[in-house]
């Protein structure tokens, strides 16, 4: 018996069955480390893997927070689009990366189905791409890609915060997140966008972080160049 999981019931809104879902308990987390994206990495059990509730029923899901929040046309769409075409299964037991991945991609489409905020879809995009970061998958990037995409719209259309994100934290994200795709250019727009910001001075860390980041973003994107430019160069001497 895994001590840091317990049973949560939940009553799906979309069909009112009542199911069982593993939940863990937040004396049991443990953090390790995190990478700069955000992504953390825990001693034990990781609760990322059970940030999303899933209906055994009818196939609805969505992140916890969001959950509940789903208009009755919502509910036909997803009774019509996913319950309709839906075996039943439970993922209420225990998970592992590849489960996680499994229930975010549902919850991914759920949210495109019923065109739910940016900020939520970004959110979905950005764990998944951490998940196959966790078991070394090339389709990280994939996904870091579309969050990143989710979250520039959801910070110039939505209003604050972004998930849990404030606008610094977004505006620092942004940045993080195009480095990594190296969009070098726009990467240390978002940075210079965030370290601007004087609501960062509250956050101390996050301003050194942002800096160090912005510092890395410069240094590579001066490198990117220089490559392109040895190239440029040579193919024009082998035209001679």
């Amino acid at each position: 018996m895994n001590k840091a999981l317990y049973d949560k019931e939940i009553q799906c809104p979309v069909c009112k069955n009542l199911f069982h879902t593993k939940k863990m308990r937040s004396s049991a987390i443990r953090i390790e480390k995190r990478d700069t994206d955000f992504c953390v990495y825990y001693n034990g059990e990781n609760p990322i893997f059970y940030g999303v509730f899933v209906c055994p029923n009818c196939g609805y899901a969505a992140l916890e927070s969001v959950f509940q929040e789903i208009s009755p046309s919502g509910k036909k769409i997803v009774l019509e689009k996913i319950g309709t075409k839906w075996t039943q299964r439970d993922f209420g037991s225990e998970r592992d990366a590849y489960k996680a991945i499994e229930v975010y991609k549902l919850a991914l489409l759920n949210g495109q189905l019923l065109n739910q905020k940016k900020g939520i879809i970004g959110t979905l995009c950005l764990r998944l791409a951490w998940l196959y970061r966790y078991i070394h998958e090339d389709r990280e990037l994939d996904f870091i890609e579309h969050a990143a995409n989710c979250f520039e719209e959801a910070f110039r259309y939505e209003s604050l915060p972004i998930g849990n994100l404030d606008e610094v934290s977004l505006l620092y994200l942004l940045g993080e997140l195009n480095r990594r795709l190296k969009k070098y250019d726009e990467a240390i727009d978002w940075f210079n966008k965030a370290v601007s910001n004087p609501n960062i001075k509250r956050k101390r860390k996050l301003d050194m972080l942002a800096r160090d980041q912005w510092s890395l973003a410069k240094e590579e994107y001066k490198k990117q160049k220089e490559k392109n430019e040895a190239i440029v160069y040579a193919e024009n001497e082998a035209l001679i």
